[in-house]
């Protein structure tokens, strides 16, 4: 448990304390924050720009659904918001067990920027294993990498 933070000067300023954290706490408690973006979709997917340091605009993005017979069929389609995200791909209450894949068009997203990317398109696939869960896949890319999880 964390009691006390360090504060004083920069490296070149000298002398250095430690103050309580009581008063943070309590600064914590008051703060109000903005609610969650609400979401409709069970997938919903956001994009963050890590070069840039900034949400993904524009990121063309396919959702599919692989089937019985072991081939993906697209079910969704969309492109990331000002905010790099996407909240609506699926109805409410459309969603079913199995396997899914989010596909990101990085190349056209870098192209588009004038910057050159080791990856043209992103694949992400995952299994849904209850219908009735929230499913937020995020991706962090940048032109030569890219990160994915299981987000909430």
């Amino acid at each position: 448990m964390l009691q006390r933070r360090r504060t004083g000067r920069d490296s070149t300023g000298g002398a250095l304390g430690y103050s309580s954290l009581a008063g943070d706490r309590e600064a914590v408690k008051n703060v109000k924050c903005p609610s969650r973006m609400p979401y409709t979709s069970p997938i919903t997917t956001h994009v963050l720009d890590t070069a840039l340091g900034r949400p993904a605009i524009g990121v063309e993005v396919q959702l599919a659904r692989r089937s019985a017979d072991n081939r993906w069929e697209v079910i969704a389609t969309g492109a990331t918001d000002a905010d790099g995200r996407i909240t609506n791909l699926l109805s409410p209450g459309a969603l079913t067990v199995g396997v899914y894949c989010l596909t990101f068009a990085a190349g056209a997203y870098f192209r588009r920027q004038g910057i050159a990317t080791f990856y043209p398109a992103v694949a992400i696939e995952f299994q849904v294993l209850s219908a009735a869960e929230h499913y937020h896949v995020p991706l962090l890319v940048s032109p030569f990498g890219y990160t994915t999880y299981r987000g909430s």
